[in-house]
């Protein structure tokens, strides 16, 4: 068999150079890694990086040109990923991965000759690539802007590189970049109003969950008005600090409930002539005190607890039902606190009423001392703060009389 022009060994250097290579780590398999002093720890990490982006740069080579060349096909996978996921058992979603990359390093050759030298790892290159595919079609502009890339990664990681590759043409030609970023934030924009997606079930355990999608603009707003409701600025309970200083995402969904809670049922659009209104329905019986559930219109049921609580700050209609429960009777709906009643709470209590609770007047609740339905005044000598947490735990278990702070 003829030998190769470039190395003594029989066949192609390839495959020679990558079986040296698994039998060079194979013979440090047994070295126990306690022996090596601190720099030499670092300096073999460093290289197994390198090492590992060469190779990542030599799979991609051969991936592009086996595809080409039907290496896959001639043995019946439907594609290059396809193949490499079954025999390597990797998953496909890593699979397509790496095909794509190829794909990326196949137009980017300065890209792959920096990978090659392990000078640059994999998702840096992934991320070169995405910035000069969304730049214009020039060939002489996208080289330019490759070639700074390249430059750049040798100082910033993956995502650093994503952010500077949106802007990498204002260096390169600063008169057509504003122009540029136009058109692709009006391209992103379109793209992200039809991705938007809303989508939520009741999982049968009292939880309803659910995913969205939401465009950059929309998601910033929500995600600003969550962080201001859950935002710790009122920390300290008796004394001690807790919680964290960002949000948790526990906080954040308590943030989201409370937002949803208190969104002005007025400001809503009307469906079958009303307000987009949840309708609880109960025995006075079990408004009073009682153990027995609730019924919401949208089909689920709620504790007596949780429906008092609601009962503080939501309208009340008094309906009288027949034998088929069937109302003979409507009552109007109650008026509670007002908005002015709110405001001189907030100046005379300005936070929860609970022992020890900092949590400001604009983030209560508004209790009823006596409750309404048992005669109770809706006024302001009658009325006490409570945060959402706290206010739950009264009408599970009511305190008792306290002075106001």
């Amino acid at each position: 068999m003829a030998k190769d022009a470039h190395t003594d060994e029989p066949g192609h250097p390839i495959p020679a150079a990558v079986a040296r290579a698994r039998a060079a780590v194979r013979t440090v398999a047994d070295v126990p890694a306690w022996s090596l002093s601190g720099s030499e720890t670092r300096e073999a990490l460093v290289g197994i990086a390198q090492a590992r982006a060469a190779l990542d740069e030599l799979e991609a080579r051969l991936l592009s040109e086996g595809d080409t060349s039907g290496a896959f096909a001639e043995v019946g996978a439907t594609s290059a990923a396809a193949w490499l996921a079954h025999a390597t058992r990797m998953t496909r979603r890593e699979a397509r991965r790496r095909v794509a990359l190829a794909g990326v390093l196949a137009d980017l050759e300065t890209t792959r000759e920096s990978m090659s030298a392990g000078q640059m790892l994999a998702d840096q290159a992934a991320e070169i690539g995405a910035a000069v595919s969304a730049l214009p079609k020039q060939p002489e502009v996208r080289q330019r802007c490759e070639k700074e890339l390249v430059r750049l990664a040798e100082h910033h990681d993956a995502r650093e590189l994503k952010i500077l590759g949106r802007r990498v043409l204002e260096v390169v030609d600063p008169a057509a970049a504003d122009a540029h970023e136009a058109a692709l934030l009006e391209a992103e924009e379109k793209a992200a109003a039809r991705a938007t997606s809303f989508s939520m079930w009741d999982d049968g355990t009292g939880t309803v969950r659910g995913r969205f999608t939401l465009p950059a603009l929309e998601g910033g707003m929500l995600r600003k008005a969550l962080t201001a409701i859950a935002a710790p600025k009122h920390q300290r309970a008796v004394g001690q600090t807790y919680g964290r200083t960002r949000p948790s995402p526990e906080r954040l969904g308590q943030a989201f409930a409370e937002y949803v809670t208190r969104y002005p049922a007025d400001k809503l659009p009307h469906a079958g002539g009303i307000n987009a209104t949840v309708v609880v329905t109960m025995t006075l019986d079990t408004l009073e005190g009682g153990l027995g559930a609730a019924t919401i219109d949208t089909g689920g049921r709620l504790s007596a607890c949780a429906v008092r609580r609601l009962a503080c700050e939501a309208g009340l209609v008094p309906m009288v039902l027949d034998g088929a429960s069937q109302p003979v009777d409507v009552g109007r709906q109650q008026r509670f606190h007002t908005q002015a009643q709110r405001l001189a709470l907030a100046v005379t209590q300005r936070h929860c009423q609970a022992p020890g609770c900092d949590v400001p007047a604009w983030l209560c609740h508004v209790h009823h001392d006596q409750p309404w339905h048992t005669g109770g005044h809706t006024n302001v000598r009658d009325a006490r703060l409570y945060c959402p947490r706290h206010h739950t735990l009264v009408h599970r278990e009511p305190p008792a009389p306290v002075p106001r702070r």
